[in-house]
């Protein structure tokens, strides 16, 4: 299959620009799944204050306050 120079040129810099937009879209993939963890670790920090905070808070048993 031949194709004049012209062609070629055109689909190499279609090529090009495809490889350019899914190297943007990689880094946005990434920076979106960074994102996701950190938020999915505030979360789970947050849950975790939650939850000492909840226990800390619990009134005490009678023998236990006498002690």
């Amino acid at each position: 299959m031949s194709r004049c120079p012209n062609e070629n040129e055109g689909l190499e810099k279609l090529l090009v620009s495809l490889i350019k937009m899914v190297g943007k879209t990689n880094e946005k993939v990434d920076s979106l799944t960074r994102r996701i963890h950190q938020l999915e670790m505030a979360a789970i920090e947050q849950q975790e204050q939650r939850q000492f905070t909840f226990l800390a808070g619990q009134a005490q048993p009678e023998e236990l306050k006498s002690m």
